[in-house]
C-alpha cells in the first residue's frame, strides 16, 4: 500500500512539473502578444507550444508524464499597416506575434487546473502515508 501511495506521489509531482512548464510557455506567449521585430521587416514574436509524453518510470513501474519539446507555432504572423514603425517592410506592414490572447487564457486555465488537481493528489496521498505511518506505531 505505502507504494502504491509513493507512486501516486511521483506521478502527481511529474504532472506538477509539466503544468509548471507549460504555464510558463503560456505566461511567455502573453507577454510577448505585441513583440515586434525591430528591424524592417523582421519576424514578431513567434508563440511557442509545449508538447508532452508519457514515460515508464523503472523505479516504481508508474507511467509518469514529462515534456517532449517546446516547439514553435507555424502559423503565419498578422500583419498590421503602421508605416512609421520601425519594424515596417518597404509597403508600410509590420507582422504581429501569431498569439491568440483567448487561446493562450484557455490553456492557461486548463494548465492551472490541472497543476490545482495534481497538488490535490499529493496533499491526500501524503496524508494517507503519515495516517499508515501512524497505524503502524500502534496508535
Amino acid at each position: 500500500m505505502a507504494d502504491d501511495l509513493v507512486s501516486a506521489i511521483r506521478i502527481a509531482s511529474s504532472g506538477l512539473n509539466v503544468q509548471s512548464q507549460r504555464l510558463r510557455v503560456v505566461s511567455e506567449n502573453l507577454a510577448n502578444i505585441n513583440s515586434t521585430g525591430e528591424t524592417a521587416g523582421a519576424d514578431a514574436y513567434r508563440r511557442k507550444t509545449i508538447s508532452f509524453q508519457s514515460v515508464l518510470d523503472s523505479t516504481s513501474g508508474a507511467t509518469l508524464v514529462r515534456v517532449s519539446s517546446i516547439g514553435q507555432d507555424s502559423t503565419p504572423f498578422r500583419l498590421e499597416h503602421r508605416p512609421g514603425h520601425s519594424a515596417a517592410d518597404e509597403n508600410g506592414y509590420i507582422k504581429l506575434p501569431n498569439v491568440n490572447a483567448l487561446v493562450e487564457m484557455t490553456d492557461l486555465r486548463e494548465a492551472n487546473r490541472s497543476y490545482q488537481a495534481n497538488l490535490q493528489v499529493v496533499r491526500q496521498s501524503r496524508e494517507m502515508v503519515n495516517s499508515l505511518i501512524e497505524l503502524m506505531r500502534g496508535r
